[in-house]
């Protein structure tokens, strides 16, 4: 009975405290209820398909050429995979995982394409935090054309709200790979900052005040804000918003078929996972690693900046670091890498959203959902067997 009591006053604090917010600034809380209805169940895959229409975006344009893939009809995929000796056929993982879309791509041909929930090759995905791989694409172009000198620069440097405070010195690198040493957990400060940087807080004043809680490089530990101050020393540096700089650097040379839109929070991008794009550019992304950063003859990322971003040879990097659940994968710069010795990589986005890269067998595979059970104990290296199940197989 006191909980539930306890439970009542909380209720009636948030909705004293949200008539109060109303009054002074109704259409951010209009967006606010916007997006929390967004996220109920029945409801995802519609906002997956849809955010540029529910969220204020800013498109990133498409260039006048597009890189062709070529396309096979549907090839029959592995008829199933084993994880920790249960056997899980294929249809069923595809259909139990929500799955909305899913390609499978070898050596630049389409092996198997298929749209669930209402999409099809026009509908823009979102992509979650697979976002946070394009961000560290950016900041690869950045740093190749002088704009960030290096990723040993202290935070500081290009961030004012920083300097004085313990992230000053922070370098860039450990932003990259989640091993910073911020004073902030993934899973229950996450509401808190989201909440006052909706409210017109600016991000880095926010992140400023949480302090640090160890040395970088001492853990690994996934931090959406890491991806949010690498957005911002990328806007810094080169004077540009995110969507700008990656429409003229990144999205136009790959050649894709569709504009893609980055979702706004307070008129700034959403570096730690905003965009939203069709299936087939989400593959045409992936060639760009695949082929080691290079693009028809273009070197659009330094070969070195892919190798690196690659690598988990550091502890804290490595599959099962701090025994963490977050850390079952390793974790380069905002890729991971899971055990073995394929060369595989991912981007990885809460819901089900997944782009797989398997050098070994050329493979490509991407798979977006909308499963609410996302959070299931073994989840992420079920879908690594699956991949694995299916690039042998094509």
């Amino acid at each position: 009975m006191n909980q539930i009591k306890k439970a009542g006053i909380v209720i009636a604090g948030v909705v004293v405290a949200a008539g109060i917010v109303w009054g002074l600034c109704g259409k951010k809380v209009k967006m606010l209820y916007t997006s929390l209805n967004s996220f109920k169940d029945e409801n995802l895959a519609h906002t997956f398909q849809h955010t540029p229409e529910i969220q204020p975006t800013k498109k990133i344009s498409a260039g006048g050429d597009v890189f062709q893939f070529s396309k096979e009809n549907n090839v029959t995929l592995a008829e199933g995979f084993s994880y920790e000796d249960v056997y899980y056929p294929t249809a069923d993982f595809i259909k139990n995982t929500k799955t909305t879309a899913m390609i499978v791509i070898k050596e630049d041909v389409i092996k198997y394409e298929n749209y669930f929930m209402g999409g099809d090759e026009n509908t823009l995905f979102s992509s979650n935090s697979m976002g946070k791989s394009f961000v560290s694409a950016l900041m690869g172009i950045a740093v190749a054309e002088g704009h960030v000198n290096s990723v040993e620069d202290p935070l500081g440097k290009y961030i004012p709200e920083f300097v004085g405070t313990a992230l000053e010195t922070i370098p860039i690198r450990a932003c990259l790979r989640m091993a910073s040493g911020i004073n902030f957990n993934e899973d229950t400060d996450m509401n808190g900052f989201s909440m006052k940087t909706l409210m017109g807080t600016p991000a880095m004043k926010v992140i400023a005040k949480y302090g640090v809680q160890e040395a970088p490089y001492t853990y690994r530990r996934y931090q959406s804000i890491n991806t949010e101050i690498l957005g911002k020393i990328i806007t810094n540096a080169t004077g540009r918003s995110l969507a700008e700089y990656m429409e003229e650097k990144l999205w136009k040379k790959i050649a894709p078929a569709r504009d893609a839109y980055w979702t706004l929070s307070n008129g700034t991008e959403l570096a730690m996972g905003g965009l939203s794009v069709s299936l087939r550019d989400y593959a045409r992304f992936a060639r760009l690693y695949l082929n080691e950063g290079s693009y028809n003859g273009e070197q659009i990322l330094p070969k070195e900046w892919v190798q690196d971003s690659l690598d988990i040879s550091a502890d804290y990097s490595k599959p099962g670091a701090n025994y963490d659940a977050y850390n079952a994968i390793g974790y380069g710069y905002q890729w991971w890498v899971p055990e073995g010795n394929a060369g595989e990589f991912m981007a990885i986005g809460v819901y089900g959203q997944w782009i797989y890269v398997n050098p070994t067998n050329r493979v490509i595979i991407v798979k977006t959902s909308a499963d609410p059970n996302f959070m299931e104990k073994g989840y992420e290296l079920r879908h690594v067997e699956f991949f694995r199940a299916v690039a042998d197989a094509v």
